[in-house]
């Protein structure tokens, strides 16, 4: 359990106020931004020839943000003391408060638009879908999946626990194949890595020797798939297992937490990388991720080790190169980036039901859509392709929507429940430690 912060006297030394790290804001809307492009661009055969160039490695980006937060949240809700800076069941609070509106938002979103295709059937794909539709992710991530793959037809029993794991977060525990809102299974990881974060940071914290401990969870981390390598046919459970088991993927959130530690020896002692440095950090992060889509034409083990692992020090060196790189002094730079960032989560839960709601409805719009109000079925007859020119559209749509979205309704509802289970926690409490009765 974590200790309680201590409780500074009128001696203490002052503490240093927390840094606020402009970059890695404007990382975590940038690597929300890729995992849009990741799943989205390769719907359009126009351009089918050259776009997996900047698809391949998508899942990049959702290692990377695992990453940043065991970063952020060391950096935030530990102490100078390497102590947890409130008690963890108020940490647990204010993170489950956080995710679980966006989980769902996205997740009652995903089911509404799922319906709407499923009974308009605008595409042959579209034919028949339905909520009970599964996703298998045999050997890739679903960006680079095709309709065929969608093979699968939930009973009522899957369904039932399918939805029963949705709505406890825990459908990132079910290898066999993604459910109602494929990508928000990063979201059921980040719950898991929350619930260890506070028994986990404050020992991380203390490493005294961070290089050798990054160096090594980097060794374990790459275990899994070797073994998946040497064993196996590259089936499921254990493609499922790797691509999202939250105890599988914990390294990466244990690798940020390190990376914190590593950046708060340096800074006190007074090391600050060159612009140089920077540099060439992030000219071996643009290497690394282009190695890496050439070796996945080599078949599926590297694909398996790029995934779990083998990129891990380039995102290392991406979150480290964020820390330095300059930004504008300004308050309305500032204030964008925090915005922007703030809605890099609901940017990868909201995505796809997003782009497959503005798909179809471009699809009718470039067809005919002035037989819509007298002949509705003629016109979904008549809806016409997808066209690039509109994918900029798309993006911005996007991006606006899930700002709104944070701001608006998750921020909102998030300050109600901490202040509701909070405010239950402390009666509870109060009442526990209250003196009993006297004696009669």
């Amino acid at each position: 359990m974590s200790q309680p912060a201590a409780t500074p006297s009128s001696s203490s030394p002052p503490r240093r106020s927390r840094e606020r790290f402009i970059g890695l804001e404007w990382l975590r809307f940038l690597l929300g931004f890729y995992i849009v492009l990741f799943h989205t661009l390769h719907n359009y055969p126009s351009i089918s020839s050259w776009s997996h160039y900047l698809t391949d490695v998508g899942f990049f980006a959702t290692s990377a943000f695992f990453v940043l937060s065991g970063f952020l949240l060391t950096h935030v809700y530990l102490d100078g003391d390497q102590r947890m800076r409130e008690p963890a069941h108020h940490f647990w609070i204010k993170r489950f408060a956080n995710l679980y509106p966006i989980h769902v938002g996205s997740f009652l979103l995903a089911m509404a638009v799922s319906t709407l295709v499923g009974y308009l059937a605008i595409t042959a794909e579209d034919a028949g879908t339905s909520l009970r539709f599964v996703m298998f992710d045999v050997n890739n991530d679903m960006g680079q999946l095709n309709p065929g793959s969608l093979k699968h037809l939930m009973d009522n029993g899957e369904v039932a626990l399918n939805v029963g794991l949705n709505v406890l977060m825990l459908h990132a525990w079910n290898p066999y194949y993604l459910t109602f809102n494929p990508p928000s299974w990063s979201i059921s990881a980040l719950f898991f890595f929350y619930l260890l974060f506070p028994v986990l940071a404050p020992r991380l914290r203390r490493v005294r020797h961070t290089r050798l401990a990054l160096t090594a969870t980097n060794l374990i981390y790459l275990i899994p798939p070797l073994i998946v390598i040497a064993t196996t046919q590259y089936g499921m459970p254990e493609t499922g297992i790797l691509h999202r088991n939250p105890i599988i993927r914990l390294p990466e959130f244990v690798a940020g937490i390190l990376l914190c530690a590593f950046y708060a020896k340096r800074r006190d002692a007074g090391r600050r990388p060159t612009g140089g440095t920077c540099l060439l950090l992030l000219i071996f992060v643009l290497a690394a991720m282009a190695g890496a889509t050439l070796l996945l034409r080599q078949g599926h083990a590297w694909y398996y080790l790029l995934h779990n692992g083998l990129l891990l020090p380039a995102q290392l060196a991406l979150i480290y190169a964020a820390l330095f790189i300059p930004t504008p002094r300004r308050a309305w730079v500032e204030r964008l980036a925090g915005r922007l960032g703030g809605a890099s989560l609901p940017m990868f839960a909201l995505h796809v039901p997003l782009f497959v709601l503005f798909s179809r409805a471009e699809r009718i719009l470039s067809g005919e859509p002035w037989l819509c109000p007298g002949n509705f079925r003629l016109c979904i007859a008549a809806a016409g392709d997808l066209s690039l020119a509109l994918y900029p559209v798309f993006l911005l749509v996007t991006v606006v929507f899930c700002v709104i979205f944070q701001e608006q309704l998750v921020v909102r509802v998030r300050r109600k429940m901490v202040s509701a289970l909070l405010s239950r926690r402390t009666q509870r409490t109060a009442a526990r430690e209250a003196p009993g009765p006297g004696p009669l």
